[in-house]
């Protein structure tokens, strides 16, 4: 495998180390890198649950770029270690790769069922709310386990705005800066998996399907 990320331009490029310097500080800072047939998917996971007892959800962040058709590979490496190369349209990649749980199950890539859509506006706004709740129930000297007992306390539950999805949905999107301008996200569903896509990415999460969430009906006349 070659030790760079070729992109199609410069552009490319410094969109995939923009993701990967997101993901630096969410979670545990890592980053799945899957590529073929000229696409890169980039995964990390915003949230995640660490040890047995842990009850936040895996909610994933995926961003999709072009890239050297020719590659092919699947690993997962620290978004540290990702780095810009002397040619701007290219990104180095580190020697070795990096171990994380949540990488070890893949959603599926076909047979997908949209749902209602949600406002990009209401991700936000429950993201931040999010945020400020988190922030107020965290004591000054806590310690990391209580910081993820409020987490999973906060992130975890489903929220009547987002149609029953985890609150932690909104905070992937916002953190990773997938919330822009006025749009509506597309909502899909496959067995225990929900996607939230927007323009600039996508949320993934892996649980009980929602029964707020109802399938998209087709308007116009019958055949």
């Amino acid at each position: 495998m070659s030790s760079l990320l070729v992109f199609p331009d410069d552009r490319v490029a410094a969109d995939a180390l923009t993701f990967a310097r997101r993901a630096i500080r969410l979670g545990d800072g890592a980053v799945r890198l899957r590529a073929e047939n000229g696409v890169l998917a980039m995964t990390c996971a915003p949230l995640a649950p660490r040890g047995l007892f842990d009850t936040t959800p895996t909610i994933l962040g995926m961003r999709t770029l072009p890239v050297d058709p020719e590659l092919i590979c699947d690993l997962v490496i620290d978004a540290e270690s990702l780095t810009a190369d002397t040619d701007p349209s290219a990104l180095r990649l580190p020697e070795s790769a990096v171990t994380a749980s949540w990488a070890g199950v893949s959603p599926p890539r076909a047979g997908w069922e949209e749902l209602e859509g949600i406002a990009a506006s209401t991700l936000a706004s429950r993201a931040q709310w999010g945020i400020a709740a988190v922030a107020e129930a965290v004591p000054a000297d806590a310690g990391e386990d209580a910081v993820r007992i409020v987490r999973a306390g906060v992130w975890g539950p489903p929220d009547d705005e987002l149609e029953g999805l985890p609150l932690g949905v909104g905070f992937a999107a916002f953190a990773l800066g997938f919330i822009g301008g006025d749009e509506r996200a597309r909502v899909f569903s496959t067995g225990p998996w929900t996607r939230i896509s927007l323009s600039r990415g996508h949320v993934l999460v892996r649980g009980p399907v929602r029964t707020g969430l109802t399938g998209v009906r087709a308007t116009g006349p019958s055949a």
